[in-house]
């Protein structure tokens, strides 16, 4: 109805203007054609005026939320009424003058534009009376008084309901510092914290679009001065995505720990992947746990001929389970089997009853301290288990075969380290096998189950103190789902007995993450939590190498994602390697610690490094070096 009133409103504005016009032409005798052919120049202004609008969608608008398009576009419309005006004048042998048409256009053009104008201005002033009061603003300064900041600061102003209350801009641009952008002062980066202090900010939205470098910079120079630090930014979900949507977006959110992870998060092209897996049976063992579950996420957007869930632990099992149950319901063949991959005949009957095409192998024990301790655990369950499974793969035709890794396997000081450095080799010498054996390698994922990131938030939540193992250690850090997007393309990559390692930036510090934590968790480190240094534990070194160090690497496809081609072993050499490991696990099934099988790996891995004198020369290293640089 408000469409249908504006459009006869328009109309009696441009018969009006006709009207006038005429009258005013008829007075001053300029215009002699008025009593012949009055009727017919009406008619033929307002039948054109009002049809090349409704062509151009004049009347499709909100208008109380239209941009400088919606205007620019009423001008063009009416500007080519008044040519086509003149020229259907013409055709008809009528008498009409070019300046009469566009001078009743023009006239008509602005008072439509007026009442537009006048009715968004009131309709904000009548919403902005409407809520006046009811929300409490909070007084904040916009980093940034480019395109992206502008538009934040015109939302904020404009939307009565927004709990926010620009107050100026924030910019290191000299030709905008001083003047004025939407009503607000953009002021010089170095005044800040008295620019702060004289306006009462309350809070600091970031809303740039240059590197994580630069805004994490921001995000450290502004919290010190006592600010509430927020960015302008895709959902954390969003980004975390493989690929962004079409049509990101924005949200003002708190930062969050992957926001500082110093290092852009890595994107894939999903396409391949999707049709590399989509029709193929796919079995993860180890599918509840975290990397694990997000496979299984991944690969169930792949629309997979049938996915297959195996884990001994079935609560997780179950958790994933019912997870794609709500998500996919009838549309994934799924299926969840408990069992253990150090029992052979149930991984049998497994791969006998599903005849898988690929098979993703997360199964394993993984913390560093509680393998220390089990050793022989570690072994039967890393090691044991992945020669029980990459049997099974050859011998029921699996097609592609990839091994979750780690860099901890790259020069290995502890025994859940070597074991997966074991299991790399129980792959890797498989080269004249059929199935494609593979193995994937890369650092630690944040929020994974037992990862520190859950602990720092426990230990937080506890009100602290946070502890810290070392202040020297750093590590390597990538997301969930970006460890299960490499996995997924290294299977599509993959060829024989092929080692994938990752690309992943700079290092981190672990106590700057743990200060980083306390901050985006509103408290002061060293104030409000302590962060207490507890000494390294058994078999922990201060870095991680994330390459091994060889003088060559092979580039991918993926420019994050490269090769590492280390020689491999003969299976006779792997078996000789393992039936040592077998009959240290057989000797220390008496005793609780690992000395028999620490011996053991001494023997078997060539790279195992005693962590005491890695520690000791840490410094020298490039990796802390890096570490030490990005601070």
């Amino acid at each position: 109805m408000r469409k249908i009133a504006l459009f006869f409103i328009d109309a009696a504005f441009c018969f009006s203007i006709n009207v006038l016009y005429v009258i005013l032409q008829t007075v001053t005798g300029s215009f002699p054609e008025v009593n012949q052919y009055y009727w017919q120049n009406v008619l033929i202004i307002l039948c054109v005026v009002m049809f090349v609008r409704f062509l151009f969608g004049a009347y499709l608008n909100v208008w109380r939320f239209a941009d400088t398009r919606a205007y620019l576009n009423l001008v063009i419309a009416d500007a080519i009424s008044a040519v086509l005006s003149w020229g259907i004048a013409r055709l008809c042998s009528v008498s009409m003058g070019l300046l009469y048409p566009v001078t009743v256009v023009s006239l008509s053009c602005l008072m439509s534009l007026g009442a537009r104008f006048s009715y968004r201005v009131l309709y904000k002033w009548l919403k902005r009376r409407r809520y006046k009061g009811l929300t409490e603003k909070v007084r904040v300064a916009i980093i940034g008084a480019g395109q992206l900041g502008v538009y934040l600061a015109r939302e904020l102003s404009g939307n009565p309901k927004s709990h926010y209350q620009p107050m100026c801009f924030i910019d290191v641009d000299r030709s905008k510092i001083g003047g004025t952008i939407s009503g607000l002062p953009v002021r010089s980066e170095d005044d800040a914290s008295k620019i702060f202090s004289d306006l009462g900010i309350q809070e600091v939205i970031i809303a740039i679009s240059k590197g994580e470098d630069v805004i994490n910079d921001l995000y450290t120079r502004y919290s010190e001065l006592g600010c509430r630090v927020k960015i302008y930014d895709l959902p954390i979900q969003e980004k975390n995505k493989s690929k962004a949507s079409d049509n990101p977006r924005r949200v003002i959110r708190e930062f969050s720990i992957e926001d500082l992870l110093f290092r852009k998060p890595m994107s894939f092209d999903t396409s391949e992947v999707f049709w590399f897996y989509a029709k193929m049976t796919v079995l993860v063992t180890g599918g509840g746990g975290s990397i694990g579950s997000e496979l299984c996420r991944q690969i169930a957007k792949c629309r997979p001929k049938k996915l297959i869930i195996f884990d001994i632990y079935e609560n997780n099992a179950y958790e994933i389970q019912q997870e794609l149950i709500r998500e996919y319901g009838d549309k994934l063949d799924l299926a969840v089997e408990i069992g253990s991959v150090r029992d052979r005949k149930r991984l049998d009957c497994v791969f006998r009853n599903y005849r898988p095409d690929v098979v993703f192998h997360a199964a394993a024990h993984k913390h560093v301290p509680l393998m220390e301790h089990s050793g022989a655990e570690a072994i039967k369950n890393n090691v044991v288990g992945t020669y029980n499974t990459a049997d099974m793969a050859e011998r029921y035709g699996v097609k592609k075969f990839v091994l979750i890794s780690t860099d901890k396997a790259v020069n290995p000081t502890n025994i859940m380290g070597a074991s997966k450095r074991l299991c790399e080799m129980v792959i890797q010498c498989r080269t004249d096998s059929k199935t494609v054996f593979s193995a994937v390698r890369f650092g630690n994922v944040l929020g994974s189950n037992g990862s520190v990131i859950p602990l720092f938030k426990r230990q937080i939540a506890n009100g602290g103190p946070v502890t810290i193992t070392d202040k020297r250690i750093i590590r390597y850090f990538m997301t969930i789902p970006e460890a299960s997007q490499l996995v997924m393309h290294a299977g599509v990559l993959a060829e024989k007995g092929q080692l994938f390692v990752l690309d992943m930036g700079r290092p981190v510090r672990i106590y700057d993450l743990a200060v980083n934590m306390i901050k985006l968790m509103g408290y002061e480190p060293g104030r409000d939590i302590e962060i207490r240094e507890i000494g390294l534990r058994p078999g922990e070194k201060l870095y991680e190498e994330l390459l091994m160090k060889t003088e060559e690497l092979d580039k991918t496809a993926n420019s994050m994602i490269f090769v590492e081609k280390d020689t491999p072993l003969t299976r006779e050499q792997v078996d000789e390697k393992l039936q040592i490991l077998a009959d240290a696990v057989d000797a220390s099934r008496y005793d609780l610690g690992s000395d028999k099988i620490k011996a053991a790996i001494i023997k078997t891995v060539p790279t195992f490094v005693d962590p005491d004198l890695v520690n000791r020369n840490a410094a020298k290293s490039e990796e802390m070096k890096m570490a030490a640089s990005a601070k």
